[in-house]
């Protein structure tokens, strides 16, 4: 069965994956059948807050690899709101230009924070999707830049407009799911952590088959078994295809 990947990050130099290493991801990829992958950057190479240059550094990695294989890549722009408003705009103009497909949020700051609003607004009249770092968190001091699945939901609500991506389902969990079952723009990406038995049914089953996208989060975990959370899974094949493929198509509004 066919597949898009949503949730990729093939340039990654903390396991030694550079532009080469980011080709061999690809072809390891296409193995597995997936036709599509949203590559969202090596979104932590300078920390968890980087610099507006370091986010052109990153940023024009994903360009390279979109401009590499242009029917097989999309590229999500990578930006940190602690900036500025400045700073955001500049970026998002330099990537829309550039025919990114989305943004890209990690740990610089919470989604529920003020400096959130230049960024929603742009996402907004640029018509892109946002792919939120989220994850069900016990480490309180952190609760400043980790953002939780109820976070998301409070952006959710606050721009509704804006189609929004949670990433890491097996990482927010149930809780992550209760949290967005009532906020309509919000979809969820099947990656995170090991495979947890009964979370893709039940995220199915709380939100709707068309709210739930299969995403690897490679090369940190492994195609198979990201790919495995789905096709394992108790669904039925229309239920599956959509998941794996149908989805994440219109989302971009692939052909």
């Amino acid at each position: 069965m066919r597949a898009i990947d949503i949730h990729t990050h093939p340039i990654l130099r903390d396991d030694r994956r550079d532009r080469k290493g980011a080709d061999e991801l690809i072809a390891r990829a296409r193995k597995h059948g997936i036709r599509h992958l949203v590559c969202l950057g090596d979104v932590l190479a300078y920390g968890r807050s980087p610099t507006e240059e370091q986010l052109r550094k990153i940023n024009d990695d994903t360009f390279w690899l979109m401009r590499r294989y242009p029917d097989f890549v999309t590229g999500f722009c990578h930006l940190n709101p602690t900036l500025g408003e400045r700073a955001v705009r500049r970026e998002t103009a330099r990537c829309v230009a550039r025919g990114f497909g989305g943004l890209k949020l990690e740990i610089a700051n919470n989604a529920r924070d003020a400096c959130m609003r230049p960024l929603m607004e742009l996402a907004e009249k640029h018509g892109l999707p946002l792919l939120q770092h989220a994850w069900s968190m016990t480490k309180i001091k952190q609760r400043s830049f980790h953002t939780d699945p109820e976070d998301v939901a409070t952006l959710a609500r606050r721009f509704p407009k804006v189609r929004i991506i949670m990433a890491h389902l097996t990482g927010c969990g149930v809780r992550g799911v209760l949290a967005v079952k009532d906020c309509p723009n919000v979809v969820v990406d099947t990656s995170g952590a090991a495979p947890e038995a009964g979370i893709v049914e039940y995220a199915v089953a709380q939100l709707g088959a068309e709210r739930v996208l299969y995403g690897s989060d490679a090369p940190i975990r492994d195609f198979g078994v990201a790919l495995a959370r789905i096709t394992g899974s108790r669904l039925n094949t229309a239920t599956q295809k959509k998941i794996l493929h149908d989805n994440a198509r219109a989302l971009l509004r692939l052909p």
